[in-house]
């Protein structure tokens, strides 16, 4: 399984493409829509799906045109589900651009192990950043998406409408801190890092 990360937009999101014998899932296209194109038609795959960490506007600007461009069902958190359309949920009300995403097509169900054309994966529950974050956790590669819940030497904003800071510390212990040691964490912003690092130094948590 390979994974490429593209930095999207002036906060710097990361948006993954995830491909897999030509196949491809991506995650949380936030932002520059023609800059992840250019990088699905240099890695010759075809997406699949979207997938979704959470619906905040840095996470979600460029999901229309990547659904449109490549007829793929979006999948999100059912507690999010409304916010994609929702310049004030998903805080975009007050930037340049408002972010207007269609319905998802499909709603996650919590800890439910997802088989998607060779891609194999589990969502779990990590709120306290928003209500619906979730993190995507690839076990049989030893990886997880954790979106904007753990980050490398920190974690998600906690100061924001709808998140809870008891929460999130919670659901990374509980969810995500029981994975190996070993397992590579990749965040909604950031480099990459693995549990065991986090466990050991992040100041949250120690």
């Amino acid at each position: 399984m390979l994974i490429k990360r593209i930095v999207t937009g002036i906060i710097e999101e990361n948006c993954y493409i995830v491909s897999l014998n030509g196949k491809a899932l991506i995650i949380d296209p936030g932002d520059e829509p023609s800059k992840i194109k250019d990088e699905i038609e240099e890695l010759e795959v075809r997406p699949i799906a979207i997938l979704l960490t959470h619906t905040h506007y840095d996470h979600i600007g460029a999901v229309e045109d990547i659904r449109q461009a490549y007829g793929i069902p979006v999948y999100v958190s059912p507690l999010e589900q409304d916010w994609l359309g929702d310049p004030q949920k998903n805080f975009s009300s007050t930037k340049e651009r408002l972010v207007k995403v269609g319905e998802a097509e499909n709603e996650f169900v919590m800890e439910k192990i997802y088989e998607l054309d060779g891609f194999r994966f589990k969502v779990v529950p990590t709120p306290g950043h928003s209500p619906g974050s979730v993190s995507f956790l690839f076990e049989d590669e030893l990886v997880a998406f954790t979106g904007d819940a753990l980050f490398k030497g920190s974690v998600g904003r906690t100061d924001l409408p709808g998140s809870e800071p008891e929460k999130l510390l919670s659901g990374i212990r509980k969810y995500l801190f029981v994975l190996p040691d070993e397992t590579r964490i990749f965040p909604g912003h950031r480099d990459d890092s693995t549990i065991g690092h986090e466990k050991e130094t992040n100041p949250y948590f120690n």
